[in-house]
């Protein structure tokens, strides 16, 4: 029998933005390739809260930030890492798990995003370059997750975002259960993993735009056999 995951995509729709024109083919066409039937919920940022994210196999904060509900995506970010679910974050889900570990595994309580606060300590900051609607290479670590998805150790990949990982900090955020496992060609880190978590794996970069050229997303064949292999 088929085996059928069932997976939440959180963030607040919108027609225009290519990602999210891209996602639904990239799980339709990762899910073909493993022979899974996946349902996918899109759920938006104010309804949150009428979910129970533990009736799904897997967790995705797509981009769209700001969210309508901000709060909400910090504590659906915190609940899959905390209960080890599989989770992807692409662009804002990027940037959100990236100040959601500041603050909550780090205990850095006023790690912020630059976007959204306009006090405390950016975490994500304004790109050097605004990257909305580039391409550039990106470089993964070997035998990391990222990599492993892949099965090569750099990608060419498109983004659209004005924000990112503040290198300030990136050293100190990758001091305990954080790891950066993809970097631009300049360094600056475009990806990044948790080692104590089945699969955690979030990337400045939209690896589902991929499906808009009628190619796997590796990162969401990667989350969905994550799902699967982890399904009660």
């Amino acid at each position: 029998m088929t085996q059928s995951v069932r997976v939440a995509l959180i963030g607040d729709y919108r027609a225009s933005a290519v990602a999210h024109q891209a996602i639904p083919p990239a799980v339709q066409f990762a899910a073909k390739s493993l022979s899974l039937d996946v349902t996918a919920d899109w759920i938006a940022t104010p309804e949150i809260q009428q979910h129970n994210m533990a009736d799904y196999d897997a967790i995705w904060v797509v981009p769209g930030s700001p969210y309508l509900n901000d709060a909400g995506v910090f504590e659906t970010i915190r609940w899959a890492r905390e209960h080890h679910k599989p989770f992807l974050g692409s662009c804002g889900g990027f940037q959100y798990a990236v100040v959601e570990y500041a603050r909550n595994a780090l205990g850095w309580e006023d790690a912020a995003h630059a976007e959204t606060d306009k006090q405390g300590r950016w975490v994500i900051a304004p790109l050097a370059c605004s990257l909305v609607e580039q391409r550039g290479t990106v470089t993964f670590e070997p035998e990391s997750r990222i990599a492993q998805a892949y099965g090569a150790l750099e990608s060419d990949e498109g983004y659209h975002c004005n924000f990112g990982v503040n290198p300030e900090f990136s050293a100190a955020l990758a001091t305990q259960n954080l790891k950066i496992t993809s970097w631009d060609l300049e360094g600056d880190v475009r990806g990044v993993e948790l080692t104590d978590h089945p699969f955690f794996v979030a990337t400045l970069f939209q690896s589902e735009r991929a499906a808009l050229q009628n190619r796997l997303s590796p990162l969401v064949v990667a989350w969905l056999q994550a799902a699967a292999e982890l399904k009660p």
